[in-house]
């Protein structure tokens, strides 16, 4: 299904992604930032941090060094208090990411996974593969609801096409 290849490409492009993300909204209005403008976790915010919140979910199940969040999936859009707490979150997540990328082998990204879904209220188990590619399609997922909502407030959006993300990303 993927390859390590596909994950480091990947975590590149998140990185790369929410870097451009960070520029842009350390420039912008909070109250912008923060207003609920009927997006899926309201703000622009609001899915900033449910995405950060999914990732160290994820993550929490990929690796043992990271921690489940303590919130739940309803209250994933206050996972960072403030956009300083989520921009050093956000930063220190996409280098865990990578990290966690690099170190994959091939056989990291076979058999199944079991956890418990809050979202779904059981024990789930899924292909790890199917688990990982997820993780990258739930992030571009939310990031273009993000994009959408920067530019309905006349903020500048991302270039977000893969294939135009530089080598040095």
């Amino acid at each position: 299904m993927i390859d390590k290849a596909y994950v480091l490409a990947m975590a590149r492009y998140n990185a790369w992604q929410n870097k451009q993300l960070m520029d842009i909204v350390k420039q912008a209005d909070q109250a912008v930032l923060t207003q609920d403008q009927g997006a899926f976790f309201g703000s622009i915010m609001g899915t900033l941090n449910h995405i950060l919140w999914a990732d160290t979910l994820w993550m929490s199940r990929f690796c043992t060094d990271i921690s489940t969040p303590s919130q739940s999936i309803e209250e994933s859009t206050g996972f960072a208090p403030t956009l300083g707490v989520w921009e050093a979150e956000r930063f220190r997540m996409d280098g865990r990411i990578r990290i966690w990328a690099e170190t994959l082998s091939h056989f990291d990204l076979t058999g199944e996974m079991s956890w418990f879904s809050g979202a779904q209220g059981r024990q789930v188990s899924q292909p790890i593969a199917l688990c990982v590619l997820h993780m990258f399609n739930h992030q571009t997922h939310h990031r273009g609801q993000v994009h959408g909502l920067l530019t309905a407030n006349g903020l500048p959006a991302p270039t977000s096409d893969l294939v135009f993300m530089p080598e040095d990303a």
